[in-house]
């Protein structure tokens, strides 16, 4: 059995999964950047809401 093949093998293999992990990490990535900018709408919104001028309700 020839686990090593040709050079030409390995290297359309390896470029195959650099591909591969490539596109798995974009996809973490944008990923991230949407879970990001949804905290960061909450927190603008937060501060929207603590910074009006309606009466807040204290204990």
């Amino acid at each position: 059995m020839n686990f090593c093949g040709s050079s030409r093998n390995w290297s359309e293999r390896k470029k195959f999964f650099q591909a591969k992990k490539l596109n798995f990490l974009i996809s973490v990535k944008e990923s991230y950047e949407r879970k990001l900018a949804a905290i960061t709408a909450s927190i603008s919104k937060l501060e929207e809401q603590m910074n009006s001028t309606t009466p807040s309700v204290e204990g």
